[in-house]
């Protein structure tokens, strides 16, 4: 593989959304690696202190007037917050078209599963790290979540 074509392939790795390609071309093979932080899977629920996170407010600075009252921070809610344990995208049944997990206003054990996050062709289940009754499903099927982005309330 010639030396324009690898600038080009490193120049298109930099410039986008993915850590890592690889290209076979005959005999040749090659691999690259964009430097970041290691991505850990984690099986079951985290354990640990909670995480906080800061999310915008209706009346934070840069936020649009118009923001609907809806936008209140998350720590106003009342019960135990499940987080997300990893990057991923947030499914809340085991398979399309399939009965969801949990409902709001379900009864939950402590390692019930709750959902699924599907992170790097992995599906991983989100199980209950405490008791309680689900209050609140604070994101949508097939939504990408954060580490550490709050799930559910429990109560």
């Amino acid at each position: 593989m010639d030396l324009r074509k690898l600038k080009t392939l490193i120049d298109l790795v930099s410039e986008s959304g993915i850590s890592e390609l690889e290209v076979t071309e005959g005999e040749g093979k090659v691999r690259i690696v964009k430097n970041a932080p290691p991505v850990y899977v984690q099986q079951g629920p985290a354990y640990g202190p909670p995480l906080t996170a800061s999310y915008p407010t209706a009346g934070a600075a840069g936020a649009p007037e118009h923001a609907p009252a809806a936008a209140a921070p998350v720590a106003a809610v009342q019960g135990h917050v499940v987080n997300s344990p990893m990057v991923g995208t947030f499914y809340r049944s085991p398979s399309p078209g399939a009965e969801p997990f949990v409902q709001v206003g379900d009864s939950v054990k402590e390692g019930q599963t709750l959902c699924i996050i599907e992170a790097m062709k992995l599906l991983n289940e989100i199980e209950a790290d405490k008791a309680g009754v689900v209050k609140e499903i604070l994101i949508e099927n097939g939504q990408a979540v954060e580490y550490g982005q709050p799930l559910f309330v429990l109560g």
